[in-house]
């Protein structure tokens, strides 16, 4: 059996990274991955760390480790229960390793039932199997698992609990809701007169504003609504915080009012110094005064406002695979406000949940009110939605004078459109992509210098693609989608035209993969390449009017052509999918054979092979192309350029010669 493998493990060391805490990272080293699992809401990883022991971690972040998870555990339950009169029935949300539920049995006056509350079973399955030492007294006869919805059994339960303690994740997803105000009317209704609740609070360090809010709802329903925190190495700085309520008014939370045996952190000292915060804290949390340090971007923004420099509306269109580093480089400017427009509202929000300056919306681009609005409303706007949308988002730029920003080619459509742009004084700048985009800057660069050494470019041939790296080539396309999926699958109907000694050659959108031909560069690439749109008109644009051979074309590995054929037949109509709902058997064999897109029998096994590769042929209803076709973490793909040097005149004295090739590579590391 294979070593198990997970994503945020390599070189033997766990790393989280998380947007929640930017440019910090907990790292601990690991000894063997005991369980990797994608259950129905969250990835599942328990590792055997060097120095913590077990390690239970969710969607990548740790949530307990057996070395310091008792501190979290004890002040969650003790300081709520502790600080209560006579506690009986006890309320545990989350908390699913049992962690919570082992502290809260320590306590001699909870005599009925506690209910575990998780709505996702694999947490308990997996921590009792894994962190016995926690979990073991969910079967105590006290215990009762009720795995499901806990708002709907919140809301079934009025004025049962003497206390409720909500052992959550971080406030990103569904668990957002377990920090918003009706979850907390939820809790508040729950409990009996005079309950208590603790909630997990998140981190001083990292979370004041956040916190500050959540403080702002407890103290809105609740007449006692405090704020404490203990200390935990694996978690984020070493810190995590509690929102502790009473609906008892006047009630002291801060001072237990029995002791609780069996501890390893709490103690009666450690209770009350639990609600001593550090002067930031309070400050924020009871004058709503934020003392901390201001630095790097903060202080540039407080500069640039000082200053009276102007703040920059952007607009950006889309919110698609390339849209998040494009979000990220216009914020590195304080000076810039930044506006996420999609049709969804809320992948707008997703893509800018965790960046400063930065703000959602939702638009239909095909509603031009709208449209023209959003446009008129910000000084730069840039398209990253499809092509299509271009022309129109560049006609409603016109009529605001607004400048504008795509990645594509220039079409037909928006090549009309130059004319009004230019009258309007705006900037429309296209093509400023990896291809198109990087390789023009490198095309202009060699022509010029060849020009310059009075050279003439006789032929011209250039070629780029952006792929994995060969040994994250792991799918028969041997490509990873890095932006729309239907774009790239789209850009291979388009046809081809070039250049070739002197002569113009057309071929035909669904010719265009029969003519990809090996491409030799060195024998660690097995490369093809195949002509990239219309070259032709390169010729002039890049004043090269000497040339008599002028080809842009793509890289891919070899393989990727003769896929793509064998799927062409989806685009016909899928044929296949007749024979498939009335088959009589279930052979592939039967189901696929035989199909338009085969010209020879003997193509059938390697047609058949990419297919049982590609997970077409299975009973799963996910996207069967949802991993093994996106870069994962870790991952790292690279841009290839290929442009062939030129000759010069005899007799000059160049660096340039015959014949030769020269290459530039680009490296990226996915995150």
């Amino acid at each position: 059996m294979a070593p198990l493998t997970h994503r945020s493990i390599k070189d033997g060391w766990f790393r989280e990274i998380s947007s929640q805490w930017p440019g910090q990272a907990m790292t601990l080293k690991v000894n063997r991955i005991l369980h990797v699992e994608k259950s129905l809401y969250q990835d599942v990883l328990v590792f055997e760390s060097e120095t913590y022991g077990n390690v239970l971690v969710l969607d990548g972040v740790i949530q307990v480790t057996e070395r310091d998870e008792f501190s979290y555990q004890e002040m969650i339950a003790h300081i709520p229960l502790a600080s209560h009169p006579n506690p009986k029935k006890v309320l545990v949300i989350g908390g699913g390793d049992g962690g919570v539920v082992r502290e809260v049995l320590k306590h001699e006056s909870v005599e009925q039932v506690v209910v575990l509350c998780d709505i996702d079973e694999a947490v308990v399955r997996v921590s009792k199997e894994y962190l016995p030492h926690m979990s073991s007294l969910l079967s105590s006869p006290k215990v009762t698992v009720f795995i499901g919805d806990g708002f709907k059994f919140l809301a079934e339960n009025e004025s049962t609990y003497d206390v409720i303690i909500t052992d959550s994740s971080d406030p990103v997803g569904p668990a957002a809701s377990l920090f918003q105000k009706p979850y907390f009317q939820l809790l508040h209704d729950a409990l009996t007169p005079g309950g208590h609740i603790s909630t997990q609070g998140e981190c001083l360090w990292l979370h004041l504003p956040l916190i500050s809010e959540l403080r702002k709802t407890t103290s809105s329903l609740f007449p006692v609504a405090e704020y404490a925190f203990t200390t935990i190495p694996t978690y984020p700085s070493g810190q995590i915080g509690f929102a502790v309520c009473s609906k008892e008014a006047g009630r002291d939370l801060s001072t237990p009012l029995r002791t609780v045996p069996g501890t390893r952190y709490y103690n009666a000292q450690v209770h009350k110094a639990a609600f001593v915060l550090p002067e930031f804290g309070r400050a924020q949390l009871e004058e709503g005064k934020n003392v901390l340090p201001v630095f790097g971007r903060e202080a540039k923004a407080a500069a640039a406002l000082a200053a009276g420099k102007k703040v920059r509306k952007v607009l950006l269109l889309g919110s698609g695979f390339v849209a998040r580093p494009c979000a990220e480089y216009i914020v590195r400017d304080p000076s810039n406000e930044l506006i996420i427009a999609s049709r969804t509202l809320e992948n707008a929000q997703a893509l800018g949940a965790d960046l400063p300056n930065t703000s959602a919306v939702s638009l239909d681009v095909n509603d031009t009110a709208a449209l023209d609005a959003a446009i008129a409303a910000v000084d730069l706007v840039i398209s990253l939605i499809p092509y299509t949308f271009h022309a129109a988002v560049i006609k409603s730029a016109i009529k605001s004078k607004t400048n504008v920003v795509t990645t594509s080619y220039v079409s037909p459509a928006m090549r009309e459109l130059d004319a009004a742009a230019k009258e309007a004084g705006i900037i429309v700048l296209n093509e400023v992509g990896l291809d198109p985009g990087i390789d023009h800057l490198y095309a202009v660069k060699t022509i010029s210098e060849v020009h310059e050494k009075g050279g003439k470019i006789k032929e011209f041939h250039s070629y780029c693609g952006g792929l994995p790296a060969p040994e994250c080539s792991n799918n028969p396309l041997g490509y990873k989608f890095s932006w729309s999926s239907r774009g790239v699958l789209l850009a291979l109907l388009n046809s081809g035209s070039y250049l070739s000694g002197g002569k113009r050659l057309d071929i035909p959108g669904a010719e265009l993969m029969g003519y990809a031909q090996p491409y030799f560069i060195s024998p660690a690439f097995a490369f093809v390449a195949y002509p990239n749109r219309d070259s032709v008109p390169f010729r002039e644009f890049y004043a090269i009017p000497e040339a008599e051979t002028v080809v842009r074309g793509t890289l891919r590995y070899q393989g990727f052509p003769e896929f793509i054929k064998a799927l062409e037949w989806l685009r016909d109509g899928m044929e296949v999918m007749p024979r498939a709902i009335g088959a009589e058997y279930a052979s592939e064999r039967y189901i696929t054979f035989p199909l338009p897109c085969i010209e020879k029998p003997c193509n059938y096994d390697s047609f058949l092979t990419h297919f049982l590769l590609s997970r077409l042929f299975t009973h799963s209803v996910r996207s069967p192309w949802a991993g093994d076709c996106s870069s994962q973490e870790g991952g790292r793909n690279f841009g290839f350029f290929v442009r062939p040097y030129v000759p010069l005149p005899l007799g000059k004295s160049s660096g340039f010669k015959k014949n030769k090739e020269k290459f530039l590579h680009l490296g990226v590391q996915v995150r």
